[in-house]
């Protein structure tokens, strides 16, 4: 049997998000975790790089890091992401998550 995929893992330095990312949605919000991803809605159509970048501002402000703590490492051009924040453990990156909710 296999165990559950984690959307919140330790990284070095930080933590990584798997994240599912849904773009031209009605509001911008982290929606909380499905499917062993965090769900999160974006206003901004995924032309020119616009979600992305509304990705990492709405990222930083739920996880109450700098902009430039959050890197898209994989999936910059899909809807499947994984993403690094720098300066987080995993129990603080679950804490915010549930404050979310």
């Amino acid at each position: 049997m296999t165990e559950p995929v984690d959307a919140i893992s330790e990284r070095p330095g930080g933590v990584r998000l798997a994240l599912q990312v849904k773009p031209r949605s009605a509001k911008t919000a982290v929606l909380g975790e499905q499917d062993g991803a965090l769900v999160v809605s974006l206003r901004s159509a995924p032309v020119d790089g616009a979600a992305n970048e509304e990705l990492v501002s709405v990222l930083a402000a739920a996880f109450g890091v700098r902009r430039a703590a959050v890197a898209i490492a994989v999936g910059a051009t899909g809807r499947r992401k994984l993403v690094d924040l720098a300066g987080l453990t995993v129990a603080e990156a679950r804490a915010r998550v549930a404050a979310l909710k």
